[in-house]
C-alpha cells in the first residue's frame, strides 16, 4: 500500500464525516478534534489511527513502519459506521429532543401555577 492510497483513505473518511456527521475541518485530524461524542469510541480510535498513518505516510522513512493491515481495518470500520449514519435522522432527533424539553418545561410550569393557585385557595 502506498502513501497515496493511505491519504486517499483518510480523505474518504474525512469526506464521509463532513457529509454524514456535519463536522468541518481541513483534514481528518482536525475533524477528529471537533467530532466529540458524535462517533462511538472505537470509530474515533480507528479514525485516529488512520489520521496518524496518513501523517506518517508523508515521510518516506516512516512509511515502512505503518502496519497496513491495521490501516485497512481502521478504514473499513470507519466507512462501515459512517455509511449507516443518516444525517436527516440526526437533525430530526435533535429537534424532537428540543421540542420535548420545551414541552416538559411548560408542563412543569403549568403544574406549579395550578399547585400555587390551589395552595392559595383560588380553586
Amino acid at each position: 500500500m502506498s502513501a497515496v492510497t493511505i491519504q486517499q483513505m483518510a480523505d474518504r473518511v474525512a469526506q464521509l464525516m463532513e457529509e454524514r456527521v456535519s463536522v468541518r475541518g481541513r483534514d481528518l485530524s482536525a475533524k477528529l478534534r471537533k467530532v466529540g461524542r458524535l462517533l462511538p469510541r472505537r470509530v474515533r480510535a480507528a479514525a485516529g489511527r488512520l489520521a496518524v498513518a496518513a501523517q506518517q505516510a508523508q515521510n518516506p522513512k516512516l512509511l515502512g513502519q505503518i502496519e497496513m493491515g491495521d490501516v485497512s481495518e481502521a478504514y473499513d470500520l470507519c466507512v462501515r459506521h459512517l455509511m449507516t449514519v443518516d444525517p436527516s435522522r440526526s437533525r430530526r432527533d435533535y429537534y424532537a429532543d428540543v421540542l420535548g424539553s420545551v414541552g416538559f418545561g411548560i408542563l412543569v410550569a403549568a403544574l406549579l401555577v395550578v399547585g400555587f393557585l390551589a395552595w392559595r385557595s383560588y380553586f
